[in-house]
């Protein structure tokens, strides 16, 4: 794929937006073991009554 130059992508981000920010992956927030503790007890307290 060829590389597209600075110019022209700011010309098509000034119309369109930017789709993705170019952030490092490792500069992006990652879910933390706690997030996943607190989805799984909302998950267990809210189990429908027929399958309990």
């Amino acid at each position: 794929m060829p590389e597209v130059n600075k110019s022209s992508r700011h010309a098509v981000n000034k119309i369109f937006g930017e789709a993705l920010p170019d952030i490092a992956p490792d500069e992006r927030d990652t879910d933390s073991p706690d997030d996943d503790a607190d989805r799984d007890r909302w998950l267990r307290n809210n189990i429908p009554p027929h399958h309990q």
